[in-house]
């Protein structure tokens, strides 16, 4: 049945109770269209996906249901009791229970929900209890909310399957009638969505009056978004109706054309720091979005250091500690900051108040991405949202114009609903026997109903069960790995409580790299000095700032400074898992790097750079500084056509460089690089390495790949054949420490290897070594193992971009062309200052990357 784009034709007033109708009129505000079509389907007994901009009321959109419901249920409560009392002399007891489920995707929306879903219900004396269940809730509170429910509970996808893994799930959510689900569009494209669309499935069996609400902002494909929202009976597609919200104000976006020269390379966006800082100056409240954590804690650095007018700027990312980035956030929503630096813990819908400008640097990697963030400044429909995109670099300005002119057209770039993936359901099946026992037939039939599962084999499923019952075939002399366990009704139960246990505690699919406590204390007796190290003794304690990689710890002697939290700090020292660290002055201090922090291009964002490349005449509306740059790229080479490789090759410093511009994003070029490597390593080309960035890839080699090219012993189309997607590609992952690392985080996910114990947590090298040993004997005795098919699936999609490389491949196709030329080219200076600047930190790397810069640039201009 497709699903309905719909608005109401229904009064207000028939909608909407008396009471409720004073409060909007009070606040001066009346109900919008879309509020009333969403209470219209709730009357229908139906589940909607709502489609709205930020600011447009979705939160109270979503709970007007369910307060006007309950408020109405409360007063025939009264009333019944008055005649009861009347008739019989004895008052009917309320029924009670669990009436409506709020999943965030964030803690901290939920925490925010709740403050603000409080004020409706005080200023209308509703008799509605609201409570959160988040990983910060003590136990104690937990414990009484399964026993005693509230009428509104605010949780995460991860404390819903453990709710629904405790054996009085069926008594908590009997009595469920709705389940709000918030920021869907963010929740659907990762491995919570999978773990959220199983706890979905549960939910529809154990209350099946169940409906749900999904609020979303606008995305590409609301059709599939609206499956997610509705069981899927026996591999029908069904799909919940959609409402779509109008009226709202276009955003007001502009790319900041700098006065200064603007760099070649780089993300440091160093060279517009003076216009960014009076951009917070003549704002009451900016949000300053950058794309990773590292970025957050040098600009912060970098702004406060020239904060000669004392303004509030704080900082605020995901690593801090939860006390510092409420602290922040209390501050945003009471008004008395000028600006935040922050990264995706800010993107999603918390009402942050006056928040009237949106300042993103670099480049958004995405169209819907930016219009979430955008979304954070002026909170209300009829009026416009603020935002300037600051870019770094001068590819980045390409990608902020063309993300600019997406916007214009609200064209939206949000993925497809996500296939299920094994090892999610894995974790899943464990906790559904940790509830109570099943049989895997009916298991099967409830697990389809799932949309991200609707297309499940038979033969997966049972291959689950399976491995969560003996690990599999080539594991199953081993006992630990037996978690589950078959009764004589022929029913699966947990093997013993260790597993219940075991299972409560690694609940969840967000896999962090091993992070530190870092502590701030005080040296005693003799401090220390940058380079020779601590000489004090350090008092234990200090304030907690957050959390830190250990990778980045493992880096550093006594004495390195660093930026964290804001501050410039020296580290002291590591005692189990906690960093001692002391403040420091250090004008080159280094900067935290984090796994996973970089954003990849999204593909629709890729075509239209391609397409402004190619087009002359578009290049009127770039700054003159990249029009000048692209210039001498047409002069010295050429400009590539939008479905046309450009290889270029040139000598440089006793090396030959191989250069081309697929412009398919960091993940895609990265594995690209890998396979063309090997291929010119079969060619005798005796490559060196390799580098990608988001735009283009440079490979370098000792042999003279030009002249190798010019006499057929390297055949460029053959090169980029889309058969090396096949056998080299499987060559290369079976030598890969990337497929290690993606199986270890599915065996994690699994629970076949547990992170926490009891007391205690198992240490990076545990677990490394665990689960290394485990992939060695799958692969060995067990090749096509359901994890080992969970972690090739991750590292297609996720990892290696695969679809998106095979697409690319396909359509370079007879369209390759290569330049010889004499010198660097203008278009490949970025990915040539991309070598070695891995291992640089802080401002001294943007000293040598300025200076690399200085020197590549006059090689291109000749």
């Amino acid at each position: 049945m497709p699903p309905r784009t719909l608005q109401t034709s229904v009064e207000p007033t028939t909608l909407l109770p008396s009471r409720f109708q004073q409060w909007f009129v009070a606040r001066g505000w009346s109900p919008r269209a879309h509020q009333l079509a969403l209470l219209e389907k709730a009357r229908e007994d139906a589940s909607a996906l709502l489609i709205a901009p930020t600011g447009a009321g979705k939160t109270l959109a979503g709970f007007l249901p369910t307060l006007v419901e309950l408020s109405t249920e409360a007063a025939e409560r009264k009333a019944g009791a008055k005649q009861s009392l009347v008739s019989t002399g004895r008052s009917v007891q309320r029924s009670g229970g669990l009436h409506t489920l709020y999943i965030s995707p964030l803690k901290a929306l939920a925490v925010d929900i709740a403050r603000n879903l409080e004020r409706p219900i005080a200023e209308m004396a509703l008799p509605i209890k609201v409570e959160t269940r988040t990983g910060d809730t003590p136990v104690s509170r937990r414990q009484r909310q399964r026993r005693y429910p509230p009428d509104v509970l605010l949780t995460t996808p991860e404390q819903l399957a453990l709710l629904l893994s405790s054996d009085d799930a069926p008594f908590l959510f009997s009595s469920l009638k709705r389940i709000v689900l918030d920021e869907l569009h963010a929740l659907v494209t990762s491995k919570r969505g999978d773990l959220l669309s199983l706890g979905l499935a549960r939910l529809w069996r154990l209350a099946p009056q169940l409906r749900a609400i999904g609020l979303s902002a606008t995305v590409a494909e609301p059709e599939q978004l609206a499956r997610f929202l509705v069981p899927q009976p026996g591999g029908q597609e069904r799909a919940a109706d959609i409402v779509v919200a109008g009226g709202a104000a276009p955003p007001e976006v502009e790319m900041l054309d700098t006065r200064e020269r603007l760099p070649w390379a780089g993300h440091s966006a160093r060279h517009a720091l003076p216009e960014i800082y009076e951009l917070i100056k003549a704002n009451k409240t900016t949000l300053i979005f950058v794309n990773t954590r590292s970025q957050a804690e040098m600009l912060f650095q970098n702004l406060w250091s020239m904060n000669d007018d004392g303004l509030a700027i704080a900082l605020h990312h995901g690593s801090l500690d939860v006390a510092q980035r409420r602290k922040v956030e209390d501050a945003m929503s009471a008004g008395r900051l000028r600006g935040v630096v922050c990264t995706s813990s800010l993107d999603l819908g918390v009402d942050w108040g006056d928040v009237d400008l949106v300042v993103n640097i670099g480049a958004p990697k995405g169209s819907s991405r930016l219009m979430q963030r955008i979304g954070r400044a002026n909170h209300r429909l009829d009026e416009a949202s603020r935002a300037v995109l600051v870019p770094a670099n001068r590819f980045e300005v390409l990608e902020c114009r063309v993300a600019i002119d997406a916007i214009a057209e609200n064209a939206q770039d949000t993925p497809p609903l996500r296939t299920g993936a094994l090892d999610v359901l894995a974790q899943h099946v464990l906790g559904c026997a940790c509830g109570e026992p099943f049989l895997s037939d009916e298991l099967y039939a409830e697990v389809r109903t799932a949309a991200p599962y609707a297309d499940l084999s038979r033969q997966d499923f049972d291959d689950v069960v399976d491995f969560v019952a003996s690990g599999g075939y080539a594991l199953k002399t081993y006992e630990r790995f037996a978690r589950i366990k078959q009764d004589k009704e022929g029913r699966w139960r947990v093997a013993n409580p260790k597993v219940r246990q075991s299972y409560r505690m690694n609940v969840g699919t967000i896999v962090e790299d091993d992070m530190l406590k870092v502590r701030l204390v005080r040296s005693r007796a003799g401090g220390a000095g940058k380079a020779g190290g601590s000489t004090g003794v350090i008092a234990r304690g200090g304030r907690l700032l957050g959390e830190i990689e250990e990778a980045f710890i493992e880096g550093l002697s006594p004495g390195d400074t660093f930026v964290f939290s804001g501050e410039v700090v020296r580290y002291e020292t590591l005692v189990e898992d906690q960093v001692y660290v002391s403040r420091a002055h250090d004008k080159d201090p280094k900067v935290p790097s984090y796994m996973g922090g970089k954003f990849p291009l999204s593909t629709y964002l890729a075509e239209r750079v391609r397409r402004l490349l190619d087009d002359g005449r578009a290049w009127g509306g770039l700054p003159e500084q990249v029009r000048d740059w692209l210039s001498l790229q047409k002069d010295v080479s050429r400009v590539p056509a939008v479905r046309e490789l450009l290889v270029e090759s040139f000598p440089r410093a006793n090396k030959h460089y191989l250069v081309c511009y697929p412009f398919e994003g960091r993940l895609a070029h990265q594995t690209l690089g890998m396979l063309l490597t090997r291929r010119l390593e079969r060619a005798r080309a005796r490559p060196l390495g390799f580098v990608a960035n988001e735009y283009a890839i440079a490979v370098w080699a000792l042999g003279d790949m030009s002249v190798m090219i010019r006499d057929g012993r390297i055949d460029l189309d053959a090169l980029f054949d889309p058969d090396m997607l096949g056998d080299d590609l499987e060559a290369w992952l079976a030598e890969s420490a990337l497929m290690k690392r993606t199986f270890r985080n599915c065996a994690i996910i699994s629970g076949l290897i547990a992170r926490r114990h009891t007391g205690e947590e198992k240490s990076r090298r545990q677990v490394l070594f665990s689960t290394d040993l485990v992939y060695d004997v799958l692969r060995k005795h067990q090749a096509d193992h359901v994890l080992l098919r969970a972690a090739r699936a991750d590292a297609a999609t996720g990892l290696l971009d695969l679809r998106r490389l095979s697409d690319m491949l396909m359509r370079i196709q007879g369209r390759i062309t290569l330049r010889e030329l004499d010198r660097v080219s203008p278009l490949a200076v970025p990915v040539m200052l991309e070598i070695g600047r891995e291992s640089v930190y802080g401002e001294a790397a943007d000293e040598l990357l300025a200076e690399a810069a200085d020197e590549l640039v006059k090689e291109a201009m000749g």
